[in-house]
């Protein structure tokens, strides 16, 4: 009615309690603290009358994870235990998990507590108000000086590679909506980077303020050689810029080659040289080595770009699966 003043209601956020949640935990020689998260997850969902479901995959344990998880999997209905036939690294473990998930949403979380269970709550609401995505911020994040720098560097090729926008912070500590889920477990890559895939397959990614705890047992699996790993991987699989940082190296000795070839062959046609065929042999050796550089640059483009279009789906084998 014209001239009415009452204001239009304003939409309430969806009830949490009407969508079901996966979580997917990889599991990685954490035997003494495996058990305790998990009744943690289960805790925290019961207690808020969430339908949920719990997969935890173990991702080669040297320890005894996988008997603990099994256990657990055996008397639990909501427990889903995976046996990965080796160790391929926790992208590839939450690949296999997310492809066993049922829930409207989808929460991967650390296996060592770092991650405490009732923060997931958190991710869970703000996802509520339209995010595909939500990552964890940390208050403070509890780890070594290293770990720190490291992921400072991965959060550098994050926003370089995956455009990550300025003032949004990333973790492992995420909620994915199911149709995000549904493209990372659909895309052709050879190295998962769960991160990564969920800035690409998402619309509208934000992130919560959430609490990083102490690991109560233990020291984490992330040293620097991961890290460092996981650095090139990303790059390596998801950017041509290592190609073409090369690429521009090889065009500048190229054409510093050139140059110097036609250096000496101009000197050779106004100054005697003191070595016969000395000038014939470097520029022929200059222009060459240029081309070849050139050249090595321009395969190395081609050989990433069919390397990406035929990787294989599957990066991991399940040896066994668990569950009540």
């Amino acid at each position: 009615m014209v001239g009415d003043d009452r204001s239009a209601p304003v939409p309430s956020a969806p009830d949490r309690s009407a969508s079901s949640y996966s979580v997917v935990i990889p599991v990685y020689n954490s035997q003494d603290v495996v058990g305790a998260t998990i009744d943690r997850v289960v805790e925290v969902f019961e207690s808020a009358g969430l339908r949920y479901q719990v997969v935890l995959v173990n991702d080669g344990s040297r320890d005894g994870s996988w008997d603990v998880i099994a256990e657990r999997a055996r008397t639990s209905p909501h427990v889903v235990a995976l046996d990965l036939l080796r160790n391929y690294g926790q992208h590839h473990a939450n690949v296999a998990g997310m492809r066993e998930t049922t829930g409207d949403y989808v929460i991967t979380l650390d296996d060592d507590l770092q991650n405490p269970p009732d923060q997931a709550l958190l991710l869970i609401d703000k996802a509520m108000e339209g995010h595909d995505v939500v990552f964890g911020r940390f208050e403070r994040k509890q780890a070594r000086g290293y770990r720190r720098l490291g992921s400072k560097a991965i959060s550098l090729v994050n926003r370089r590679v995956f455009d990550q926008p300025p003032g949004l912070a990333v973790s492992n500590f995420r909620i994915l909506r199911r149709d995000v889920v549904e493209r990372i477990c659909g895309s052709r890559t050879a190295h998962p980077y769960i991160t990564g895939q969920a800035l690409m397959f998402s619309s509208n990614p934000a992130d919560v303020l959430v609490r990083h705890d102490p690991r109560p047992v233990g020291t984490s699996n992330y040293g620097l050689r991961r890290i460092a790993s996981l650095v090139l991987a990303i790059l390596f699989s998801y950017s041509v810029f290592p190609l073409r940082l090369a690429a521009g190296v090889g065009f500048a000795v190229a054409g510093g080659s050139f140059l110097l070839g036609l250096f000496y062959l101009v000197r050779s046609l106004f100054v005697d040289s003191t070595v016969p065929g000395w000038t014939t042999i470097a520029v022929l050796l200059a222009v060459m080595n240029g081309f070849v550089i050139m050249l090595l640059s321009m395969l190395g483009e081609y050989v990433v770009r069919t390397l990406n279009a035929v990787s294989v789906v599957t990066t991991y084998h399940v040896a066994r699966r668990v569950s009540s």
